[in-house]
């Protein structure tokens, strides 16, 4: 089912993101988690693209086997920058051949391992994805919200300005990358909100299971750790860790709830315990949502 019309008929949706296993062993993994969770019955799950392409082939394998093999509607990730018209259109051509209804686009990283003058550039923005998937009609397209900024914007309003683009685009839906402090996503809801943005915003949820990993994470991406989780977790054992970050977790997406959230979107990495138990504690809100 397309995301958008499901987000036009119920909230709140349930969903969960996967990566592209790396060998067999990884494969292995993400079958488990992907069994695991699915009895939570998630209304779609998403599986993440490779700057520049880098997973293409990987991501459009797993897109289609966890959707025929767990009868699951599936959101690929697809980025457009470095790549052609003809590359793009070769994957949409793939997805929509499979019955595969929705996209989440974006724009993505240039690859380091190409000098500029090699780089295609058919695409810049999110936001030409967008249109251009309009073009083709069809798919339910979303895009990417950062509650705290875009790295590379030069302020809030500007990342609006960009985000409204991509609405404006075509996009249905907007998930919003990992934050810890709701703070951050009320301020960017009423930032949308006050830009003219009307369409569904669902926050993403990572658990913190594991401190440095986390951090790591946010200094690529510009999203905070709040201090006082990190007092918490500094010095502790993996089990602690792992009950502190949880338990803050059911905080977050609990608080996100009672607020009218259109979802949760859960980044896993490919691992079902954390979102198990925050699901354990408060799935109940999901009875009778799942696709």
């Amino acid at each position: 089912m397309k995301i958008g019309d499901l987000l036009d008929k119920k909230r709140p949706l349930l969903s969960f993101e996967f990566f592209p296993p790396k060998n067999t062993e990884s494969e292995h993994v993400l079958h488990e988690t992907v069994e695991v969770l699915r009895r939570f019955n998630p209304d779609f799950v998403s599986i993440t693209y490779g700057a520049g392409g880098t997973t293409r082939d990987r991501t459009l394998h797993w897109t289609l086997d966890i959707q025929d093999r767990y009868d699951l509607d599936v959101m690929m990730h697809l980025t457009c920058i470095a790549s052609s018209e003809k590359e793009i259109e070769d994957v949409v051509c793939s997805l929509e051949a499979s019955g595969v209804k929705n996209i989440l686009a974006l724009r993505g990283d240039p690859p380091t391992d190409l000098p500029p003058g090699e780089i295609r550039d058919d695409f810049h923005y999110a936001y030409e994805l967008v249109e251009y998937l309009q073009e083709l009609n069809g798919f339910s397209v979303g895009v990417a919200g950062y509650p705290e900024g875009h790295l590379e914007a030069t302020s809030l309003s500007e990342d609006i300005m960009f985000l409204k683009k991509k609405v404006d685009a075509g996009a249905q839906f907007i998930i919003t990358q990992l934050f810890f402090d709701n703070r951050y996503f009320f301020d960017f809801v009423s930032r949308a909100r006050a830009a003219g943005i009307t369409v569904p915003i669902v926050p993403g949820i990572m658990p913190i299971v594991n401190l440095g990993q986390v951090q790591r994470f946010t200094r690529m991406c510009g999203a905070t750790v709040p201090s006082r989780i990190v007092r918490q977790m500094e010095g502790k054992n993996a089990a602690d860790t792992l009950q502190i970050g949880v338990d803050y977790a059911i905080g977050q997406c609990t608080e996100l709830l009672s607020a009218g959230a259109a979802g949760l979107h859960f980044y896993t990495l490919n691992r079902n315990q954390s979102t198990e138990l925050i699901l354990e504690e408060i799935g109940a809100v999901f009875s009778g949502t799942g696709g």
